[in-house]
């Protein structure tokens, strides 16, 4: 039975977990559905600036991965794998990440699927891009404008009532910003011009959207270089990358290792947040089979392992205070950090993120500060590469 936030261990725990749920309803993606209802900014949420994260550094630009790991000569299984196991640092292929781990863990990955959320458009007489972050139940869409060479917007300031003119004769109109601190993200309903038809967004999308990139690659790519072997249900805005290095072949590995998979489902906004700006809300889903799992493995003394910062802001929705696991749907606007460390989660997969990124927050809140410094001391040091087709890392509590 899936149960709300708010029947976990009562109004305390709750807020704690800060997922709602409120009721079942169709999702314009997904053949389930999922509650209804973003929740309020509060403590917990995007009201709150994040201060600075324990590691802090300077990403020279050749560091950023600018192409896909294929355009350098390597299968996806080929990118770098830095682990951090107890004291010592070790430097891997992914497709060693089966050495790594135990028979009886618990590797937890993400089925969400990438859709193609970037649509060029024109606001105010400028080209623009428009980004399609996440669906909202009355209709309307989170979007983020942006230039088009991959930066933040340059042009004349959104406003309530703003119109921007997208493919296919159809109009976003600005309803207002999305949260109550912030302006980078904006509530717009999408229909034709006068005298038009209306094409659903879906539509729109899935017949002028490309994936989402940014300045770094320089480049465009086709949406395969974005789905990974987990992606079943569509519905992120951006591809979950720490599962990108996975193959057929490597999770079959893991199988026949005696390393148990699970799937939650949390659909990823647009990542591209100002400096010290928490993660926004998301949809996302914890089934009651992996809730089951992830307590079974916990309490064998397994590890329960998670495929990326979205798998984990996930199970850490859906912890209770006493380290358990519910089965949970709705949205989520969890901010992790030291001041709320994970409850159960004890590693995680992931790739190198952005100096200033909130998601630092969420590695020093599973690892700890002192192992992200080391990891990231040393992925600087060896020219790791950083984004969604750069190298990865797995991470343990120490």
């Amino acid at each position: 039975m899936t149960i709300s936030a708010n029947a976990v261990d009562g109004p305390q725990a709750a807020a704690e977990t800060s997922a709602v749920s409120r009721q079942q309803v169709g999702s314009p993606w997904s053949r389930r559905g999922v509650a209804a209802g973003p929740p309020s900014r509060g403590k917990s949420g995007g009201g709150v600036a994040l201060e600075s994260a324990a590691v802090d550094f300077v990403l020279p630009d050749a560091l950023s991965a600018a192409a896909p790991p294929e355009a350098r000569g390597l299968a996806r299984d080929e990118v770098r794998l830095l682990v951090s196991d107890g004291p010592s640092l070790t430097h891997a292929r992914f497709r060693e990440l089966p050495s790594f781990l135990r028979p009886g863990d618990l590797v937890v990955f993400n089925n969400s699927a990438m859709i193609t959320a970037a649509v060029d458009a024109e606001y105010a007489g400028a080209s623009a891009v428009l980004h399609f972050s996440t669906w909202l139940d009355d209709g309307g869409w989170v979007v983020e404008l942006r230039d088009p060479a991959g930066v933040p917007w340059r042009g004349a300031a959104l406003k309530s009532g703003a119109r921007i003119a997208l493919q296919g004769g159809q109009v976003a109109t600005m309803r207002g910003p999305w949260l109550p601190d912030g302006d980078r993200l904006w509530i717009a309903e999408v229909a034709a011009v006068p005298g038009g038809i209306d094409i659903d967004v879906r539509t729109v999308i899935a017949r002028y959207g490309r994936p989402i990139t940014y300045s770094y690659v320089a480049e465009r790519w086709s949406a395969s270089y974005y789905r990974t072997v987990f992606g079943m249900i569509p519905g992120s805005a951006e591809m979950p990358s720490a599962g990108r290095p996975f193959t057929e072949a490597l999770v079959t590995g893991l199988i026949a290792g005696g390393v148990g998979l699970a799937p939650i489902t949390l659909h990823t906004g647009v990542s591209s947040p100002e400096a010290g700006e928490p993660p926004s809300p998301e949809r996302f889903e914890v089934p009651e089979m992996t809730a089951r799992l992830v307590d079974a493995t916990r309490t064998a003394g397994g590890r329960v392992v998670a495929v990326g910062t979205t798998v984990t802001r996930a199970l850490e929705s859906a912890a209770t205070v006493d380290g358990r696991v519910r089965p949970m749907a709705g949205w989520t606007d969890l901010v992790l950090s030291a001041d709320r460390p994970a409850r159960v989660v004890d590693g995680l997969i992931t790739g190198w993120h952005a100096p200033g990124a909130s998601h630092l927050h969420l590695l020093e809140a599973v690892a700890g500060g002192e192992v992200i410094r080391e990891a990231y001391r040393a992925a600087l040091d060896s020219g790791y590469l950083w984004h969604e087709f750069g190298d990865a890392a797995l991470l343990f509590r120490n």
